[in-house]
């Protein structure tokens, strides 16, 4: 495994578990959050798949825009779903699906290619690679 030369720490504590609070050192982020109805939670609050899913839209947006020379990503939309399931009682896991819309992107399949190398790129993606089922799709 190769070395990582570390640029930024970001810290986050949690209490509670999924019943729980979450909270940043910068306070920047400070909530509660809860189990989602689906799976016997209260719901009403956010969740670690959420935030997953949010993080990664947003980390793979900026994989994308260091890829995408001079195709423009003005009006491009990253949507990832973040799926909780299981393999079997009490083996639990994570799969993600992402799709990627590029308007301004010449043709669904250019579009792919960028989608293909950001997702090369990625750190989330680098992170789950070979860990988590995960698609990353251009759409239109």
């Amino acid at each position: 495994m190769k070395k990582l030369n570390i640029d930024y720490t970001a810290t986050a504590v949690n209490s509670g578990g999924r019943k729980g609070h979450v909270k940043t050192d910068d306070g920047l982020l400070d909530f509660d959050v809860a189990m989602p109805k689906e799976i016997g939670g209260e719901g009403g609050k956010t969740n670690p798949e959420q935030l997953f899913a949010a993080g990664y839209a947003a980390c793979f947006g900026g994989a994308l825009g260091a890829v995408a020379g001079k195709t423009s990503l003005k009006d491009s939309e990253i949507t990832a779903k973040v799926h909780l399931g299981n393999y079997g009682p009490g083996d639990f896991g994570l799969a993600v699906d992402i799709s990627v819309k590029i308007p301004k992107a010449k043709s669904l399949e250019e579009a792919q290619k960028l989608v293909d190398a950001a997702h090369a790129v990625c750190p989330y993606s680098k992170a789950t690679r070979g860990n988590i089922e995960v698609t990353a799709t251009a759409i239109e």
